[in-house]
C-alpha cells in the first residue's frame, strides 16, 4: 500500500447466528484501525450460504454493531449481490490460463482422500484435468473450475500481527473457484469482494492464516494490489479452550440482555483482549482512536475473564449519567415487580441511582436493587430479610411507626434523629432496630442505606410499610 492511499477496513460476517465477541472484536480492531488513520470501515455481510443465513442473523449482526457504537461507511454490502462478478473473475482466471476445468467425479475424489488417509498424508487435490489440451475435456460433462496453484518455491506473508510466516506452495492445493452450479466459493468470492472495495487491510482471526496464503494466489494471479495482512489470535475462555458455549454467553447480545453489560464497557474490555497502552486499563473511546496500532496487538491468545469484565462494568456504571441509566434499567425493574415502571417512577428511579451505583456491577444488580422502590404492601422477604422480623422486631418497628409519623420535615437527619432515639429509648443499639427497618422497607438483608431509603420512599410509603411489619410477623 502506497503511503498516500486512504485505509479501507472490512469486518465480513457470515450472518448464521448472533454477532459473537470474538467477532465483535475483529469489527472492533477494524472499525479503530480506520478511524485512527482517517480512513473506511465497511461492512460486508457474506451471506452466499443462502440456507443457512437469516434476516434474523442479519438483524442481530447489526444491531450488535449499533449497539457496541461500531458505524461503517456506505451502505450495507452484501456478497450474495456480486455473484455475476465473481463469475466473470474466475472465467478471467480461466482464460488467462490461471483456472482450468476440473472435470473429476465425487468417486474419484473420494478414492484421493482415502488413498491420503491411508498414508497418512494431507489431501490435496491433484487432478489430472491441469494440464490436458482443450481437446481431451469431455464435452457436455459437469466441471468446477480450480486455480491453477503454483507448485514451486514458497509463499511468503509480512503479517503485522504474526511477523513473517512463509508456507511451500507444494502445500497449496487446486482449489475450487466455481462449482458446477457456477457458485463462487468462498476463497474466491471474499478475494473479488476486497479488490471491488478497495480494502487496504485485512484484520481478521488468526484462523484464516492458512486461507491468506491461497487468496494471495487468485490476487497475484489477477495482478491486483496485495493487502496488508493481520491476523489476530483468538479469544479462549478461562480453561485456554477456544471460547465457545460451554464458557457462557458468547453472543454481543446476551452480554447486553442476559448479563446486564454495558456497551462502553464491553468496548473497553474487547479493546483491552489481545491489545494494551501501557498499563492503561480504563479507555474512553476517543483515547481508543487516537492509540490504537497493529503493533501492540499480542501474539497470543486472550482468556476472556468475565469477573473483569464486571469489574469494568461497574466503573462505568458509576460514570453513566443516571437519566440514561434509569431508562436502562427500569424495564427490567418491570420484570421483577410485575408491573409497570413509568413516568414518575423512572424519575424516582434516577433520584435514587447515585445510592444504588456503588453496589451494582451489572445493570441486572442495579435493577435487583432498585425492584423495592417499586414493589406493593405486602412486600415478599427473602430468607435473611424473613429472620430479620422474628423476635420483638415488631414492637420495636411499632415504636419507629409512631416515631416518624410525628416528624414534621421527612428529610434524612429528622428521620435519623427519630430513629436512633427510639434505639436509645429501647436500650438496643441502632443496628438492631435500623436492620428489621430495612427489612420492612426494602424486603431484603441489603440496602442503600436506611435514611436514604425512608427518604427515596417518602413518608407515605415508608409508614405504609412499617405498619405492615409492626403488626403482622410471618
Amino acid at each position: 500500500m502506497s503511503e498516500t492511499q486512504a485505509v479501507v477496513t472490512r469486518f465480513a460476517p457470515s450472518p448464521t447466528g448472533f454477532l459473537h465477541i470474538g467477532g465483535a472484536r475483529t469489527a472492533l480492531f477494524n472499525w479503530l484501525y480506520a478511524r485512527h488513520h482517517g480512513g473506511k470501515f465497511l461492512l460486508r455481510i457474506e451471506d452466499t450460504d443462502r440456507a443457512r443465513s437469516t434476516k434474523d442473523a442479519i438483524d442481530a449482526i447489526l444491531d450488535g454493531m449499533h449497539w457496541l457504537g461500531l458505524d461503517w461507511d456506505e451502505a450495507t454490502h452484501f456478497q450474495s449481490e456480486f455473484a455475476a462478478r465473481h463469475a466473470e473473475v474466475a472465467q478471467q482466471l480461466l482464460d488467462s490460463g490461471h483456472a482450468y476445468r476440473c472435470y473429476l467425479s465425487n468417486e474419484e475424489l473420494q478414492a484421493m482422500r482415502a488413498e491420503a488417509e491411508a498414508k497418512r498424508q494431507p489431501f490435496r487435490v491433484r487432478s489430472r484435468w491441469r494440464d490436458c489440451s482443450p481437446d481431451e475435456e469431455p464435452s457436455g460433462s459437469s466441471f468446477v473450475i480450480r486455480l491453477r496453484a503454483p507448485q514451486d518455491g514458497e509463499t511468503m506473508i509480512e503479517d503485522q500481527v504474526q511477523g513473517r510466516v512463509a508456507v511451500q506452495n507444494s502445500e497449496l492445493d487446486d482449489f475450487i473457484l466455481l462449482r458446477s452450479d457456477g457458485t463462487p466459493t468462498y476463497m474466491l468470492a471474499v478475494v473479488v469482494d476486497d479488490q471491488d472495495m478497495g480494502v487496504t487491510h485485512v484484520i481478521r482471526g488468526d484462523d484464516h492464516l492458512n486461507n491468506a496464503f491461497r487468496q494471495l494466489a487468485i490476487i497475484r494471479a489477477m495482478g491486483w494490489p496485495e493487502p496488508v495482512y493481520a491476523h489476530v489470535p483468538m479469544i479462549h475462555g478461562h480453561d485456554g479452550a477456544k471460547l465457545s458455549k460451554r464458557h457462557g454467553a458468547t453472543g454481543v447480545d446476551a452480554y447486553r440482555d442476559e448479563l446486564g453489560m454495558l456497551p462502553e464497557a464491553v468496548f473497553n474490555y474487547l479493546l483491552r483482549l489481545g491489545w494494551g497502552h501501557g498499563d492503561d486499563e480504563i479507555i474512553s473511546r476517543e483515547q481508543a482512536t487516537e492509540w490504537f496500532d497493529l503493533d501492540h496487538v499480542g501474539r497470543s491468545p486472550s482468556r476472556f475473564d468475565l469477573k473483569k469484565l464486571e469489574s469494568l462494568n461497574a466503573h462505568y456504571i458509576r460514570e453513566a449519567d443516571d437519566a440514561r441509566l434509569a431508562a436502562l434499567v427500569a424495564p427490567r425493574v418491570e420484570g421483577l415487580v410485575g408491573h409497570s415502571v413509568g413516568g414518575n417512577d423512572v424519575d424516582l428511579l434516577r433520584r435514587a441511582l447515585p445510592e444504588l451505583k456503588p453496589r451494582a456491577k451489572t445493570l441486572i444488580e442495579l435493577a435487583e436493587g432498585a425492584a423495592f422502590l417499586f414493589k406493593r404492601v405486602p412486600l415478599d422477604m427473602d430468607e435473611r430479610a424473613k429472620s430479620l422480623l422474628e423476635g420483638d422486631a415488631s414492637t420495636l418497628l411499632a415504636r419507629v411507626h409512631a416515631a416518624l409519623v410525628g416528624l414534621k420535615e421527612w428529610t434524612a437527619e429528622s428521620i435519623e434523629g427519630a430513629v436512633r432515639k427510639v434505639s436509645e429509648d429501647a436500650g438496643v443499639k441502632l443496628g438492631q432496630v435500623a436492620q428489621p427497618l430495612r427489612a420492612a422497607l426494602t424486603g431484603r438483608a441489603t440496602s442503600p442505606g436506611i435514611f436514604d431509603v425512608l427518604v427515596l420512599l417518602g413518608r407515605e410509603e415508608s409508614l405504609a410499610r412499617v405498619a405492615d411489619r409492626a403488626t403482622t410477623q410471618e
